[in-house]
C-alpha cells in the first residue's frame, strides 16, 4: 500500500486543463486501492520477522495478521502493506533490494517489488507452513523452511523449484545461506541443525547438542561460525568447517532469534518469554555486553547493514529499532499504545485522532503532534477546541473533556464509563450523548458542568452508535437489538424505531440536511431511512461481511461504508449506485470511515491498527455538481448562483481549483446531458 504523498498536475485555468485534470484523476483511481496521502500503522498480532533493505532505508515485518509491512526506518512511516492468506513467519530482502520474500502459514513464499509492492509470483509447493525464507547471496536462489519438514531451494528468476532437503524429522524453523553460498543452514525442532551443500543437496553434518527445539539459525559475516538458538534457553555457537561445538551462552528464557553484527564482533539473541529480553554478546569470548527487557517477547532480532541499530519484532505487534552502541531504544512503531479502531477528523480538518490511546496527527501530512490522556470512543466538540475520552480515575473509567491546545481537563463527568461504548456531541457543543454496552442505555450530559440531563430506555441490546441531527433536535441509535430508534433531544422521548436490519446495527449518520439517515449493520447492508416518518428509502448490498461504519459527503450526495470484508465503498444517495470499491491493499477489516470536512480526502481505521488518509475518488461524472448522476440543468444553475465562491471543497468547483468561475461552467457545458 502506497503511503507517501502524489504529486498529480492540477489544471487551475481553461477547459483543455479542467479536461486533463479529469482525465488524470479518473486514471489515477482506476486501480482498486485507495490513493494514499499518509498513513499511521500498526501490526494487528505478533511480529514473527523483520529485515532490513541492503541500503538501511527501509525495514520489512511480518505478522500474524497476515501482512507484511515496509517501514522508513528514518521515521519509521509505514510505506506500503502486502497481503498474505495465513500468519506470516518469515520476510527477506533480495542482496540487491529489489526483492522481498515473504513466507506463510497459508503454506505459500511470496515475492514482491519492493518498489511498488506488486506481487512477482507465488511459490507453492510446500504442504505446511512456511516457517522462514532466505536469498542466497547472490540472489539467484531462495530457501524455504516448513513445517513440513522439508527445506526448498527456489529459482528466483522465474521460482522453479530446483531441490527439495529432506532429512529432518520435525518443522523447519530457521534457514540460513553462508556468506559464500556454498552452504545452507537449517534449524528444526528436532533439536538439530543440518549443514547442506548448496550445489547437489548433499547434507554435510548434523549438528548435535540442543535438547529442545531450534528456533534460529544464522552464519557469522567471514562464514566461520555458526549460531543457534533454542528453546533449551541456551545459544550455541559452532565452528562451521568441522561442526565442532565452540560455547554456549546461557539465556533467562527460550531463545527465538540470534543474529550477528555485520562485522561479526557482536551477537543479539532473544527471547520469546518473560523476561522479555535480548542479550548483545562479545563473539570473541562470549561475554555479554548488556541486556535490555522490555514488554513484549522477542520474535525476531536483526542489524541494519551498517550496524548501528538493532530492530526487534514482538507480540502485540509491534516493531522496536535499538542503538546497538547504547542498547537505548530510538522508536517503536506504530506510536499506538493501545488498539486503534476508531479514527476521526476535527470538525475543522486540522486534526486526526483515534482511539485506544488517544494520538492526535496534523491532518495535511500525518505528522504526530501529541498524544491526549485518555482512551476511545473519542469525539471533538464542534469548534474542535476539546476532545472527549475515557481516563481511568481511582480504578473506574470516567469520561473526560480535555482542551486540545494543551492537554488541560476541563470537564470531568460524573458517569461510570467502563461500559461506555460510543459518544457524539450537539452541533452547538452544549450536549454530549453516551451509549453503553452493559446496560443498553443512551444518556445526555450537560457539557458545562458534567451533570446528567437525561437517560433514554428502550433498547433491549448494547447501544453501539449515536448520532445527533444537523439542527441538534433529534438523536439516533443504533443497537445490538438490531434496531435504530430515533428520540426527540429536547425530552426524550422515543419518536420512530426503525427495524429491518437483520443482525446489530454498528454504525448510524444523519445526511447533513438532516432528511436522511444511513445505519450500517452487521447483516452486511447499509439502510437509509427517511428522518420525517421513519421509512425504510433503500437497501444497498454489495458488502460480503459486517458493515462497520458509515458516513455522508458534506454535500450529502454520496456515502461511504467501512466493512469487515476488507473493503470500502461509496455509494450515491440519490439512487442508491455502488460508484467505487477500494479492495485491494486495504490490508484487513475497515472498522471506521469518515469524509473530511471539504470532502476532499476520507480517513479510515483497520483492525490491523491502521490509520490511513486518502484522496477522495472522482464520484461525480464531469459536470455533475450536485452528484445526483445527471449532468442538467440544476448542474449549471448550481455553477451560476455560485459563481466567484472560493474556497476547498465547493461542489461546484469541478475542476477543485477552489474557484467556481468560467472552468466550471464550461465543464457542465461540455457534458451537458451525460448520465440523464
Amino acid at each position: 500500500m502506497r503511503c507517501t504523498n502524489r504529486s498529480w498536475q492540477t489544471a487551475t485555468h481553461g477547459a483543455w486543463g479542467v479536461l486533463t485534470t479529469l482525465t488524470l484523476t479518473l486514471a489515477a483511481y482506476a486501480q482498486g486501492r485507495p490513493d494514499i496521502v499518509w498513513m499511521q500503522a500498526g501490526h494487528g498480532s505478533w511480529v514473527r520477522s523483520v529485515a532490513f533493505s541492503p541500503d538501511g532505508t527501509l525495514l520489512a515485518s511480518g505478522s500474524g495478521d497476515n501482512t507484511v509491512k515496509l517501514w522508513r526506518v528514518s521515521d519509521g512511516a509505514c510505506v506500503r502493506t502486502l497481503a498474505h492468506n495465513g500468519s506470516v513467519t518469515g520476510v527477506a530482502f533480495s542482496p540487491d533490494g529489489t526483492l522481498l520474500a515473504s513466507g506463510s502459514e497459508d503454506n505459500t513464499v511470496k515475492l514482491w517489488r519492493v518498489s511498488d509492492g506488486a506481487l512477482v509470483r507465488t511459490l507453492t509447493g510446500h504442504t505446511d507452513r512456511v516457517r522462514s525464507v532466505a536469498f542466497s547471496p547472490d540472489g539467484t536462489l531462495l530457501a524455504s523452511g516448513s513445517d513440513d519438514r522439508t527445506v526448498k531451494l527456489w529459482r528466483v528468476s522465474d521460482g522453479t523449484p530446483v531441490r527439495t532437503l529432506t532429512g529432518h524429522t520435525d518443522r523447519v524453523t530457521s534457514v540460513a545461506f553462508s556468506p559464500g553460498g556454498t552452504l545452507l543452514a537449517s534449524g528444526s525442532w528436532d533439536d538439530t541443525v543440518r549443514l547442506w551443500r548448496v550445489s547437489d543437496g548433499t547434507r554435510l553434518r548434523t549438528l548435535t547438542g540442543h535438547t529442545s527445539g531450534v528456533n534460529s539459525v544464522t552464519f557469522s559475516p567471514d562464514g566461520t561460525l555458526l549460531a543457534s538458538g533454542s528453546y533449551d534457553e541456551t545459544v550455541r555457537l559452532w565452528n562451521v568447517s568441522d561442526g565442532m561445538h565452540l560455547r554456549t551462552l546461557g539465556h533467562d528464557t527460550d531463545v527465538y532469534s540470534v543474529v550477528f553484527s555485520p562485522d561479526g564482533s557482536l551477537l543479539a539473541s532473544g527471547s520469546g518469554n518473560w523476561p522479555n529480553n535480548f542479550f548483545l554478546w562479545r563473539v570473541s569470548d562470549g561475554t555479554r555486553v548488556y541486556a535490555r527487557y522490555t514488554d513484549g517477547s522477542f520474535y525476531s532480532l536483526t542489524f541494519s547493514p551498517d550496524g548501528a541499530l538493532l530492530a526487534s519484532g514482538h507480540d502485540y505487534g509491534r516493531v522496536r529499532l535499538w542503538h546497538v552502541d547504547s542498547g537505548a531504544m530510538v522508536r517503536s512503531i506504530p506510536p499506538f499504545e493501545r488498539s486503534a479502531s476508531q479514527a476521526v477528523f476535527s470538525p475543522d480538518g486540522r486534526l486526526v485522532a483515534c482511539d485506544g490511546y488517544v494520538h492526535l496527527w496534523r491532518a495535511a501530512d500525518g505528522e504526530f503532534l501529541q498524544r491526549v490522556p485518555g482512551y476511545g470512543p473519542i469525539a471533538f466538540s464542534p469548534d474542535s477546541q476539546y476532545i472527549a475520552a475515557r481516563t481511568t480515575e481511582n480504578s473506574t473509567s470516567r469520561l473526560f473533556l480535555w482542551r486540545v491546545s494543551d492537554n488541560v481537563l476541563v470537564q470531568r463527568f460524573a458517569m461510570n464509563a467502563n461500559s461506555l461504548a460510543c459518544l457524539a456531541f450537539s452541533p452547538d457543543g452544549a450536549t454530549v450523548a453516551v451509549g453503553f454496552l452493559s446496560s443498553g442505555e443512551l444518556s445526555l450530559w450537560r457539557v458545562s458542568d458534567g451533570t446528567l440531563l437525561r437517560t433514554l430506555t428502550g433498547h433491549e441490546g448494547y447501544v453501539y452508535s449515536v448520532a445527533f441531527s444537523p439542527d441538534g433536535t433529534l438523536l439516533a441509535s443504533g443497537s445490538d437489538d438490531r434496531t435504530v430508534r430515533l428520540w426527540r433531544v429536547s425530552d426524550g422521548t422515543l419518536l420512530h424505531t426503525l427495524t429491518g436490519h437483520s443482525y446489530r446495527v454498528r454504525s448510524v449518520a444523519f445526511s447533513p440536511n438532516g432528511t436522511l439517515l444511513a445505519s450500517g449493520s452487521w447483516d452486511n447492508t447499509v439502510k437509509l431511512w427517511r428522518v420525517s416518518d421513519g421509512a425504510l428509502v433503500r437497501t444497498l448490498t454489495g458488502h460480503t461481511d459486517w458493515v462497520t461504519s458509515v458516513a455522508f459527503s458534506p454535500d450529502g450526495a454520496f456515502l461511504i461504508s467501512g466493512s469487515d470484508d476488507r473493503t470500502i465503498r461509496f455509494w450515491r444517495v440519490s439512487d442508491g449506485q455502488l460508484l467505487k470499491t477500494y479492495d485491494d491493499e486495504t490490508g484487513s477489516g475497515v472498522s471506521s470511515v469518515q469524509f473530511s470536512p471539504n470532502g476532499r480526502r476520507f480517513l479510515y481505521a483497520r483492525r490491523d491498527d491502521t490509520i490511513v488518509v486518502a484522496r477522495t475518488p472522482q464520484l461525480r461524472a464531469p459536470g455533475d455538481v450536485d452528484g445526483n448522476g445527471c449532468v442538467d440543468d440544476a448542474d449549471l444553475l448550481r455553477v451560476l448562483f455560485a459563481f466567484g465562491q472560493q474556497g476547498e471543497g465547493l461542489p461546484e468547483d469541478a475542476n477543485e481549483d477552489d474557484t467556481v468561475d468560467d472552468a466550471d461552467l464550461l465543464v457542465v457545458l461540455f457534458n451537458f446531458g451525460g448520465g440523464c
